[in-house]
């Protein structure tokens, strides 16, 4: 099943175009619509689920804080520490994403590597 993502207004579209070029299919928060309106990350979240998307951000903590109190309904939290290197964080992204087999419910952690 493939995944699709939903990126946090947050996320780094250099990260979104180098995700495409993976073959995600990847909705920003401006494309949606929902971009510069302050929208809660409880609301970030149920969009996502509705959409059938993961989402994927920058906002570590408050999306672990949501993971635990929605209970895992959603369709996947992926949280990254932001990397300069925007070409190995999508290869981070993918191989955590393939390595999980399904993301629905899960929370993925894709973290900077050690330097």
């Amino acid at each position: 099943m493939p995944v699709h993502l939903y990126s946090n207004e947050n996320f780094d579209q250099r990260v979104v175009l180098a995700l495409r070029a993976l073959g995600y299919d990847v909705l920003t928060s401006l494309a949606a619509g929902r971009a510069n309106q302050r929208i809660p990350d409880e609301a970030v979240l149920d969009f996502a689920k509705s959409e059938g998307r993961a989402v994927i951000t920058f906002n570590r903590l408050h999306f672990l804080r949501l993971h635990q109190t929605s209970g895992g309904q959603h369709a996947g939290i992926i949280v990254c520490s932001m990397d300069h290197q925007i070409e190995a964080l999508a290869k981070r992204i993918d191989d955590s994403i393939q390595g999980a087999g399904t993301i629905a419910g899960q929370v993925l952690r894709v973290n900077r590597p050690a330097r």
